[in-house]
């Protein structure tokens, strides 16, 4: 099966390759269509990834590749008939999902906690998150941040020419509520749910926040090969009412699954509510990573906010994503360096640190700690379209 290239793509092209026939496929791949690709198995040097038509994401099973028409075509062809090449898909662009926000105070008290942490209950959990390894693939991280003075946290670049230091400031806000500190040093409220779990920041989005499939792919990969037991992704692409789910991210995210790992994605920012309700985009539209939806301080469902419109893909929980203050790459007025945004972005890291804390807690990775956080969720007076298992709720 494949996708043809549209808008919205890069001009390449992803293969997903039957589970235990990479080997083969590579090879199917040159005979077919005179691919040549490198495995990441393989170490290759700058000049042999250079030389090559396209990579393959060995644990993952999946090559990206340069490819003309012609051999699009033999690809697709090759994938149709009973072979190590199983579906071939054009790489789309993604992006961070945030929205301008007001910047204005949650109405509560944050004199201590965010609102974040209160609704989702971590400040009441005995769990820390300590010991569990998060992943948080997105613009990067402002390493010189001083409320991560003397905590490592580990960085990655998967964008060519940029380092894995944040100059957006999306990637630090979401590493801030996944895993940021309690008692920040520069003042304010805590905001971090998973507060003492071993950050892996990994750049898939440029400074501008755009980047592709295959970056993304490629955090996953890292994310895996490090043993992160979560990987939350505040990012992906729109998708019109009825679009078939991405059966390459799909296959990824069911073979991170078996290998431990729990993929955490955005639902989308594209809705207009009350006049309209986007679908789910992706890549947290497959089956098999957790979409998140955004909730207010209200528990009422933000405006912006992606909902389940079809049979595709649908809304698994929902968490804090308006007037969201977290962690920034630089400073920001009175807020320093802190900053309130919005979106399905910010409500993402907060159920990613609650899974940091259900797996610390139970010891529960892959499948089992989908099913933990799934049964934690607080019901809300709203439609399971838009807020799924409800709002997830720390152990």
């Amino acid at each position: 099966m494949s996708q043809p290239t549209g808008a919205g793509t890069t001009g390449r092209y992803l293969v997903l390759l039957e589970d235990r026939s990479v080997a083969a496929g590579a090879r199917e791949m040159s005979r077919v269509a005179g691919i040549t690709a490198t495995s990441t198995a393989d170490h290759a040097t700058t000049a042999e990834l250079a030389a090559a038509d396209g990579l393959i994401f060995q644990d993952l099973g999946i090559a990206v590749v340069d490819a003309t028409p012609d051999q699009v075509a033999r690809l697709s062809r090759a994938a149709e008939s009973p072979g190590p090449i199983a579906v071939v898909e054009a790489e789309r662009v993604v992006q961070a999902y945030d929205t301008a926000d007001t910047g204005q105070a949650a109405a509560v008290d944050e004199s201590v906690f965010t609102w974040g942490l209160q609704a989702v209950g971590a400040n009441l959990s005995s769990a820390t998150g300590k010991g569990v390894r998060i992943a948080v693939l997105d613009t990067g991280f402002a390493a010189d941040h001083p409320d991560f003075a003397g905590r490592a946290v580990i960085t990655n670049s998967f964008i060519e020419g940029e380092t894995a230091d944040d100059a957006h400031g999306h990637g630090t806000h979401c590493v801030g509520s996944a895993a940021g500190p309690r008692t920040p040093a520069s003042g304010g409220p805590g905001y971090g749910v998973a507060h003492e779990a071993e950050v892996y920041a990994g750049k898939v989005l440029s400074n501008a926040g755009f980047g592709s499939d295959s970056g993304i792919l490629a955090g996953i990969e890292w994310a895996i090969a490090n043993g992160c037991a979560v990987v939350s992704m505040s990012l992906g692409a729109a998708v019109r009412p009825g679009t078939p789910h991405s059966l390459i991210f799909e296959q990824a995210a069911t073979r991170a699954l078996a290998k431990g790992t729990l993929i955490i994605a955005a639902a989308g920012n594209e809705s207009r509510r009350p006049g309209s309700v986007n679908p789910v985009g992706h890549p947290a539209n497959c089956p098999s990573i957790l979409a998140v939806g955004a909730v207010d301080v209200h528990r009422g469902i933000a405006f912006f906010s992606c909902g389940t419109v079809d049979a595709v893909g649908q809304v698994d929980l929902v968490g804090p994503g308006v007037d969201v203050y977290s962690s920034w790459n630089r400073e920001d007025g009175a807020l320093g360096r802190h900053k309130r945004i919005q979106g399905t972005s910010m409500a993402t890291p907060h159920v990613a640190g609650v899974a940091a804390l259900v797996a610390e807690k139970h010891g529960a990775r892959g499948w089992e700690l989908w099913a933990r956080l799934a049964q934690s969720g607080r019901r809300l007076d709203l439609p399971s379209t838009d807020v799924g298992g409800g709002l997830v709720q720390a152990p």
